[in-house]
C-alpha cells in the first residue's frame, strides 16, 4: 500500500494523486466485567467482515483502542493485546483498507455503571470524587461530574502518578504503539485523543449553555414561544426542536466559545506537540490527527494546532466530530440539516485556518425505519462539496444488511491525477461527476469507485473498468494534462 501524505489541503499519495477516503469506525471499548471490576477486551475482527467492507467501498477504517486494553499496569504494555491489533491491521492491508489508530474515551474512563472508556484505574486522578451512573444520558459526566473533571484537569496539568506524569505516561505509550506499528503498510495515522475535554472548565461551559439555551428561548424573537409550549405540550417533538436551527444554535453555543478557545490553546494543542513528538521519535510515518474538543460538535469553533515537533509544522490532518443533537434518540428521524450545517460549516473554518485536509472522524447515528436517510444523504453532499474524506460513527457487521449501507456504499473518487475541482453523486439522476485539472502526465490513472458497473462512462481518455469484489467496479482512467470532467451513468 502507497504511503499517503498531505499537501496543503489534499491528501496525496506516492503518485501525487489526489486522494479521497470513505470509511466507517470500529472500536472495541471493551465490556465491564462485574466478578472482576475490570473490563473485559476480545480485540480483533473477522476476516469475512473485513472483505465485506472492501466490497462496499470502505478505504478507510478508523480503529479504536482504549489506554485500559493496552497498559493496565503503570509501565507495562498488553503485548498479547497489540499482537491482535497487529492481526487486524493485516487483514486491513490484505484487503487495501488504510487504518488510523484512534485512542478512545468517553467520560475519561469506564468503571461500572458509569458508561465511560478510556484511561486505566491507576490513571485515573480523581481527588477523591467517584464515578456516577448516568440518569438521563451517558453524557452526563461530562456536564457535572466531579470524577470525570478532576481526572480531565489532572491529565492536561500532568499531576505526577506512579513516578511519571500521567500526560507522560499517555505519551510514552503512543511512542509505544508507533515503535510497534509505524512501519506498517496499512498504517494512515494516528489520531491522538477522542474528543478532548476541558475538564472542570467544561462543566462551566454547560452550565453557560443551560443559560444560554434558556434566555434564547425567552427573548429571541425568532422563537415562537406559543408555537414551543403548544408543540411541547403536544409531543410534537419535530416542530419544537426545527425552531432551533443552526443560527439559533450558533447564538446558544457561542456563550461557550472563550473557555473553549483558551483550552484549545493553552492545554490541547501543547497536548498534541507533546504526543506528536513522542511519535515521531518513532517513526516518520503516520499523518498526526487534529480532534475538536467536545463541545465543538456544537458549532463552537476549533481553535487548535498547528502541531509542531522540534519548531516545524507536523504533517496533520483535521478531524472534526458533529452530530445533531437528536442523535442516540427516537427522534434522529427529526435531525436538522440547519444545525448539522452550522457545525461543519465552523469546522470548515478551522480547516481554512490550518490549511490541511480533512478527515471527519465521526458522524452520522442510527435510527429505525428509513427517515433519517435523508438527512444522511444531506451529511454525505455536504462533505463531498468540501472535498472531505471521512469515517461513519458506527460499523459492526449488523451494518452490512442495514439501509444505511446503502447510502454509504456510493460513487467516490479514489485517487485523481491532479487537483479535485469538485465531484458530485446525483442520485436522481443516479450520474456521478468528477472534474479536476492535471498539470502533467502521471504513472498511474485517475481511479473512482462505483458500487455497480456502470452503463456508460464518459471521458476525454481512455478507462478500464475492474472488479472491486461483490457488485463494485474500480474505473481506473488515463488522461493527458488539463482540464477533465468525468461523467459516470450508473
Amino acid at each position: 500500500m502507497e504511503r499517503i501524505t498531505t499537501s496543503g489541503r489534499r491528501f496525496l499519495d506516492e503518485h501525487g494523486r489526489e486522494r479521497i477516503f470513505n470509511g466507517v469506525n470500529m472500536c472495541d471499548k471493551g465490556c465491564y466485567n462485574w466478578e472482576t471490576k475490570k473490563r473485559d477486551y476480545v480485540f480483533g475482527q473477522e476476516e469475512e467482515t473485513i472483505r465485506a467492507l472492501a466490497e462496499n467501498g470502505v478505504n478507510i477504517v478508523r480503529l479504536g483502542i482504549v489506554w485500559d486494553a493496552i497498559e493496565h499496569e503503570p509501565g507495562v504494555y498488553d503485548e498479547a493485546y497489540l499482537d491482535s491489533v497487529q492481526t487486524t491491521l493485516d487483514l486491513f492491508e490484505k484487503y487495501g483498507i488504510y487504518v488510523y489508530l484512534d485512542m478512545h474515551q468517553d467520560l475519561y474512563s469506564g468503571f461500572g455503571e458509569h458508561g465511560g472508556d478510556g484511561a486505566p484505574d491507576w490513571a485515573c486522578l480523581t481527588d477523591g470524587h467517584r464515578f456516577k451512573k448516568a440518569r438521563f444520558v451517558w453524557a452526563e459526566g461530562y456536564f457535572f461530574g466531579k470524577a470525570t473533571h478532576h481526572c480531565f484537569d489532572n491529565f492536561w496539568a500532568n499531576k505526577p502518578c506512579h513516578g511519571r506524569g500521567v500526560q507522560d505516561a499517555y505519551a510514552e505509550l503512543w511512542a509505544h504503539l508507533a515503535e510497534r506499528f509505524g512501519d506498517h503498510p496499512a498504517l494512515f495515522g494516528f489520531d491522538m485523543l477522542n474528543e478532548p475535554f476541558p475538564g472542570s472548565d467544561g462543566g462551566k461551559v454547560f452550565k453557560k449553555l443551560v443559560g444560554s439555551l434558556v434566555r434564547t428561548a425567552l427573548t429571541d424573537k425568532r422563537i415562537k414561544k406559543a408555537k414551543l409550549i403548544k408543540d411541547a405540550v403536544s409531543g410534537n417533538i419535530k416542530d419544537a426542536f426545527d425552531q432551533f436551527n443552526g443560527d439559533i444554535l450558533k447564538k446558544i453555543a457561542s456563550v461557550g466559545a472563550p473557555l473553549i478557545e483558551k483550552f484549545d490553546k493553552e492545554r490541547y494543542t501543547p497536548f498534541l506537540n507533546k504526543v506528536g513528538a513522542a511519535i515521531r521519535t518513532k517513526t516518520a510515518n503516520g499523518i498526526l490527527f487534529i480532534d475538536n474538543c467536545y463541545y465543538s460538535n456544537l458549532a463552537i469553533p476549533c481553535h487548535a494546532g498547528p502541531i509542531t515537533v522540534n519548531g516545524k509544522e507536523e504533517r496533520t490532518c483535521f478531524s472534526p466530530h458533529g452530530y445533531d443533537f437528536m442523535v442516540d434518540t427516537p427522534q434522529y428521524k427529526y435531525a436538522s440539516n440547519s444545525r448539522v450545517d452550522a457545525i461543519f460549516s465552523a469546522h470548515a473554518d478551522t480547516q481554512e485556518r490550518l490549511n490541511v485536509p480533512v478527515l471527519v472522524g465521526e458522524w452520522g447515528g442510527a435510527s429505525e425505519g428509513t427517515d433519517w436517510l435523508p438527512h444522511i444523504q444531506y451529511l454525505l453532499d455536504f462533505f463531498d462539496a468540501h472535498r472531505w474524506s471521512q469515517t461513519y460513527w458506527h460499523f459492526d457487521k449488523n451494518l452490512l444488511k442495514e439501509p444505511i449501507m446503502q447510502q454509504l456504499n456510493r460513487p467516490a473518487p479514489r485517487a485523481v491525477t491532479g487537483t479535485i475541482e469538485s465531484y458530485r453523486h446525483d442520485r436522481t439522476a443516479n450520474t456521478f461527476t468528477l472534474i479536476y485539472r492535471q498539470e502533467k502526465a502521471f504513472d498511474a490513472p485517475t481511479v473512482i469507485y462505483a458500487s455497480q458497473e456502470p452503463k456508460a462512462v464518459h471521458t476525454d481518455g481512455t478507462f478500464a473498468i475492474k472488479p472491486n469484489g461483490g457488485s463494485g467496479v474500480l474505473i481506473e482512467i488515463t488522461t493527458d494534462p488539463g482540464r477533465h470532467e468525468v461523467k459516470i451513468e450508473l
